[in-house]
């Protein structure tokens, strides 16, 4: 239960029951993380056109890689409502549970391309220290074959998702197994 009032689907009017209806239109379904912030419209609005442009957007990232990133930022801030729903993109695409549950759990233990682990070497790191040294993990990056556009891209999607973890973790989000399915992840 949110600590704070959320205008449910059901109850929704004018500007915010066109958001509402949108987001099912384009996601499949209206996450709790966008029902709380019903308080402010505006803000879901510039909330999904975020959300959208780095996770569905072009780029050179696959849309498994920015998930992947999603989890493990979400692991390292302890949000298990976004680390499992973006589990389940992940699965989506991976279509192996068991190796999903590994990125969940500890992904030093899963069998990911080089690009692919340092891509969460660096989202962790910069999730759990964000004022180091980047040049060195940049560096490393760069040397697997990401352009500068890939490396701005996998950046954008790991500080939004430690922007995001603060809404759910400070507003009081929790995630539902009925939740977690049915979204759009194409």
């Amino acid at each position: 239960m949110a600590y704070i009032n959320v205008i449910q689907h059901e109850e929704a009017e004018g500007p915010l029951k066109d958001i509402y209806d949108n987001i099912v239109k384009a996601r499949g379904k209206l996450a709790e993380v966008h029902k709380i912030q019903s308080l402010n419209p505006e803000s879901i609005v510039s909330h999904m056109e975020l959300y959208m442009t780095i996770m569905f957007g072009k780029s050179p990232l696959k849309r498994v890689q920015r998930e992947m990133i999603a989890v493990v930022v979400s692991k390292n801030n302890n949000c298990d409502y976004c680390q499992l729903h973006h589990a389940e993109a992940v699965n989506h695409y991976w279509k192996d549970e068991v190796k999903t549950n590994q990125l969940k759990e500890d992904y030093t233990k899963v069998d990911l391309s080089d690009i692919d682990m340092e891509l969460c070497h660096f989202a962790k790191e910069m999730t759990v220290n964000p004022n180091h040294d980047n040049a060195g993990s940049i560096e490393k990056l760069k040397a697997l074959g990401l352009n500068d556009r890939a490396i701005l891209d996998a950046t954008l999607i790991l500080s939004y998702f430690n922007f995001v973890n603060r809404i759910v973790l400070g507003l009081g989000l929790a995630v539902s197994d009925e939740e977690l399915a049915g979204y759009k992840y194409e």
